[in-house]
């Protein structure tokens, strides 16, 4: 019987101050839902000088990492340092000395949790990451454990704080993407470089966990087709609205028949949507299960302390299962050889916004070249836009494939009457 728990941090950032004040300051409440006490032995950190935002005993800093990797009085890591090369090494090393690890690196997950999730069950250890995805909401414990009696067939998520943010103020108080990514990076809702955020390839990421999860296949994150918002204006929002839609960052998971696909990209979704009041930092991911139906996680999707909740529950995970000498038991490969749809096999209602040329047939050659490939129109709006020469067509077709909807996106763009392709976004049905 376990005793007490010994606890190595590696780094001592944001989250893993927010990890410390919990462990210390819940220290009887952990103690009576796991049954012994758990303690911090040593965190890693580059500077031992440095000012902290939590109290610390001056003993727990090291620079070296042998004192949390190779001590023999450490039974878990918590891995919140970030990065991936060197966290992969990190946490192998861990595993490998019989260790187990928590770790709220989604990049790392996202590339190589394959791998370390086998370094784990190899060597009868937990490696838990419920941090890894949208913070401090529980939807990887509830996929894995809550859901696991069920087949799923569809998860779609706001799982990027920082880019939900954006489109929130940019819609509630038309203000201009620029500007409110400006205010984002000034608040600490995104980087100094914002790219992996605003270009989607966070939210994806997310999304590969999610379906290698929730549809027991190995998903790898070149799975994942990815849009992100930094094109989005305030003319697409307006014509969302008029049409009874708000435009999200959504990403999206769906398996037909053993094919999946998976996405990340601005997607149109009815008013009525659960998913369409989701509002600023806050992240969702809504659950289609052939028997439960349809379940909604929200919650905070960043932060200090919501991150290290999640990153607390799984050390409680952690040391119930040594407590009941379970550990490395719950890993299972995943059941399924991975089979992504082709996009003749991915359907969709599409927003189209263009500029054509004013001029007599311009109108009829555009909803033509739909009609030509079989794809008909839900709503149609035709504007001047204040250039001579120039109208503005707003589309939102109904329901069609990819490949169809790719082709006619190529004939558009090659049109004689289409002057430029303003945006074209997925649109979500009611």
């Amino acid at each position: 019987m376990v005793d007490q728990v010994s606890v190595g941090l590696l780094g001592l950032g944001t989250v893993g101050s927010g990890v410390v004040r919990m462990i210390e300051g819940n220290r009887e409440e952990l103690q009576h839902r796991v049954g012994c006490p758990v303690n911090i032995e040593k965190i890693l950190v580059q500077n031992t000088e440095k000012e902290r935002l939590v109290a610390i005993k001056n003993d727990w800093l090291t620079q070296e990492p042998h004192e949390v990797l190779e001590n023999p009085d450490i039974q878990v890591v918590i891995e919140v340092m970030g990065g991936i090369d060197l966290a992969r090494e990190y946490i192998t090393l861990a595993l490998q000395n019989k260790k187990h690890v928590i770790t709220a690196n989604k990049d790392l997950m996202a590339l190589h949790g394959t791998e370390l999730l086998q370094i784990a069950q190899e060597n009868e250890c937990d490696l838990f990451y419920e941090a890894s995805v949208a913070g401090g909401i529980p939807i990887i414990r509830s996929l894995v454990d809550g859901l696991a009696s069920d087949r799923i067939t569809k998860m779609m998520g706001i799982v990027n704080g920082t880019t939900n943010y954006i489109l929130t103020k940019m819609d509630k108080q038309q203000r201009h993407y620029e500007e409110v990514l400006k205010e984002a990076q000034s608040l600490g809702y995104a980087e100094a470089d914002p790219t992996s955020d605003v270009e989607g390839i966070d939210a994806a990421r997310k999304m590969a966990i999610l379906s290698t999860l929730g549809f027991s296949m190995h998903i790898h994150l070149d799975d994942v087709q990815v849009t992100g918002i930094s094109s989005v204006t305030q003319e697409d929002l307006e014509y969302a609205r008029q049409f009874g839609y708000t435009l999200k960052l959504i990403g999206n998971a769906k398996k037909d028949n053993g094919k999946v696909e998976i996405s990340v990209e601005p997607t149109l979704l009815p008013d009525s949507h659960p998913l369409a009041s989701v509002q600023n930092e806050y992240n969702a991911v809504y659950v289609y299960g052939e028997s439960v139906g349809e379940t909604m996680f929200f919650g905070p999707g960043a932060g200090q302390l919501p991150t290290a909740t999640s990153v607390v529950s799984d050390l409680v995970a952690v040391v119930k299962n040594m407590r009941l000498g379970v550990n490395g038991k719950n890993a299972v490969a995943p059941q399924f050889d991975k089979q992504l749809k082709q996009p003749e096999e991915i359907d969709g209602k599409f927003f189209y916004r263009l500029h054509i040329k004013d001029e007599a047939g311009a109108f009829s050659a555009i909803t033509s070249l739909f009609a030509l490939h079989e794809i008909s129109l839900e709503k149609l709006i035709q504007s001047p836009v204040g250039k001579k020469g120039v109208a503005e067509v707003v589309i939102v077709t109904h329901g069609t494939n990819k490949a169809q909807d790719n082709h006619v996106y190529n004939l558009l763009r090659d049109s004689d009457v289409v002057q430029e392709i303003k945006s074209h976004y997925r649109v979500e049905g009611a």
